[in-house]
């Protein structure tokens, strides 16, 4: 499909562009990027005046539940929800019926994904069988069938020397390890995060150090083994703090946050809201404010969504039995670019850590708009104002702790190799 994008405020870090321009696309690809540009042949137009037009957005944490757990989500809807927001390409997290440690999963979600989905899908596969924390998975399987990382997200791997293991031979293979730093011992019984609120409301409390112990112990194998790590869903100014330092010896360790980390604290569990039920928890106002100063001082790298769709059944439960996790997919824009009205980052700062980052880390070809490159290309109108609506969101769950909440912003095309795939 050809497409000639008029009049937009162009934005990309990977080449430095913010300016007015227009963007040619042709056979899928990007043609050309600049001022009063022809239309390619046959090219549809759109005009992006008053819009932001940057490269398609990469969410590397995503939970689409497909296969095994098609009721709170499959490859269509989660993919139709991503594009919904934004997003063009998204790495889904292992932790499916099967798990996603052998080739033959991780082929089906690629296969699904190229013939129904509305984003593209890079699976992430476990680092241990089953994710069961016993057993290295087949790591160069693994990579061999499109798997851009491991991980065992939703469990931390407990066993210091497995994880060593990991690390080392997944840095032979050229594939990345992402942490789930959680220490269960100190997490015990708990539901939410540890402290007033917790008491307050008589729940059992998670420490902020269960995170930031985790952390510390995956940063130190990482500098010791001399092998890339990410840490994924930072919520603590402790493991920042620890993530800070490491990067300023040289370890190679990135990281990411979520915007519900960066917009509630764990006042939102009033009312034993358990729409505001995730792991890591929601924590106080000390760790959003380190959090945000963190994305201003690039600590840290991306922002994702850990979208983790739930069926109302599992968060309609007296809190301490309900699920842990909220989607995300549709709400991360608007709350992310309230980052730049607040000026913790600026706009193209902002489509770095939500485009060009997240490609980067995990070594997939996206997050630019260079000559040559997939037609992956999100236009966002920062103006357009909506209500979070249970019936309007395109994921099959509803699991928001923003229902009900007006948004501003959003995107206005989603376009994948020069397809449009959502308009608003």
């Amino acid at each position: 499909m050809n497409l000639l994008i008029r009049n937009g405020r162009v934005i990309d870090p990977s080449q430095g562009i913010d300016d007015t321009l227009d963007v040619a696309v042709e056979n899928g690809l990007v043609k050309e990027i600049g001022k009063g540009l022809k239309a390619p042949a046959g090219a549809e137009t759109i005009d992006a005046a008053g819009n932001y037009v940057v490269p398609g957005l990469v969410d590397m944490h995503v939970h689409l539940r497909d296969p095994g757990l098609e009721y709170k989500e499959d490859i269509v809807s989660g993919t139709r929800a991503a594009a919904a927001g934004g997003f063009t390409s998204v790495a889904c997290m292992p932790n499916t019926k099967p798990v996603i440690d052998n080739k033959a999963v991780a082929s089906y979600i690629i296969a699904k994904s190229r013939a129904e989905g509305f984003a593209n899908v890079f699976p992430i596969g476990s680092i241990t069988y089953g994710s069961n924390g016993e057993r290295l998975a087949e790591m160069g399987e693994l990579k061999e069938s499109g798997c851009v990382a491991v991980s065992d997200d939703g469990r931390p791997v407990v066993n210091a020397e497995l994880m060593r293991r990991a690390l080392e031979y997944a840095r032979g293979m050229g594939i990345l390890v992402i942490s789930h730093a959680e220490d269960l011992s100190l997490v015990g019984e708990g539901v939410m995060n540890e402290g007033f609120t917790s008491t307050e409301l008589g729940l059992k409390g998670i420490p902020s150090v269960a995170e930031d112990i985790a952390t510390a112990r995956d940063v130190m194998l990482a500098e010791y083994t001399r092998s890339p790590l990410h840490i994924a869903h930072v919520s603590t100014r402790g493991s920042l703090r620890i993530i800070r330092e490491a990067k300023g010896r040289g370890v190679q360790v990135t990281c990411e946050t979520a915007p519900h980390y960066f917009s509630l604290t764990d006042d939102a569990v009033r009312g034993y809201n358990t729409n505001a039920k995730m792991n890591p928890p929601l924590r106080e106002a000390d760790d959003v404010a380190a959090v945000k100063e963190a994305l201003k001082d690039g600590t840290i790298d991306a922002i994702a969504t850990d979208h983790a769709p739930h069926h109302i059944d599992e968060k309609d439960v007296e809190f301490n039995v309900a699920m842990n996790g909220i989607v995300g997919l549709e709400t991360s824009l608007p709350l992310s670019l309230k980052l730049v009205e607040e000026k913790v980052l600026t706009l193209p700062q902002l489509i770095e850590k939500m485009a060009c980052k997240p490609a980067s880390i995990l070594g997939i070809d996206r997050g630019t708009l260079k000559a040559g490159a997939v037609a992956d290309i999100t236009v966002i109108d920062p103006a357009v104002e909506w209500t979070v609506a249970a019936e309007n969101l395109a994921s099959k769950s509803k699991n928001s702790p923003w229902l009900g909440e007006k948004m501003k912003g959003g995107a206005a095309y989603t376009i994948l190799g020069g397809k449009i795939v959502y308009k608003r």
